[in-house]
């Protein structure tokens, strides 16, 4: 019998995310077509000052961010244990600066977290390009035009 990976939502700022159960079985799928084994996967709806405190305690890093992700496996061979926050507050102002619709915006985080626990990153140039080619794919895929 298939292990159904465990992936969960919390909400500590208040967000719609409507039709969890189809962004579940998007994100499995997303790390299947990856060749990457999904044990468990939490998401962390917060606001500005937690990612702040989040990113303060455990990145040393002292400025706001849409998302921090934390691979938790012990080892790389191992199915993947992760932890997403998200600030909705950033999400909200990103969405507003780059006039895209909100529920869009944060889609593509959600999404982003994702590729880069199924190995993309975005740290240079090329590799920046080619995370934002896979979010769009996964927009389109999942139904945003």
């Amino acid at each position: 019998m298939e292990h159904l990976p465990e992936i969960s939502f919390s909400f500590h700022k208040k967000v719609t995310l409507k039709d969890r159960n189809r962004l579940r079985q998007f994100l499995t799928s997303l790390f299947r077509e990856n060749n990457q084994a999904l044990d468990m996967l939490h998401y962390v709806f917060c606001d500005d000052p937690e990612i702040l405190a989040v990113n303060k305690q455990y990145l040393q890093h002292d400025y706001y961010t849409d998302i921090i992700t934390f691979d938790l496996r012990e080892k790389s061979s191992e199915p993947m244990v992760a932890d997403i926050f998200i600030s909705i507050d950033t999400v909200r102002s990103n969405a507003a600066l780059l006039k895209v619709p909100f529920l869009k915006e944060l889609h593509r985080v959600i999404f982003h977290g994702a590729l880069h626990l199924c190995g993309y990153n975005d740290k240079t140039e090329g590799e920046a390009v080619l995370m934002r080619q896979k979010e769009d794919e996964c927009l389109h895929r999942y139904g945003f035009r």
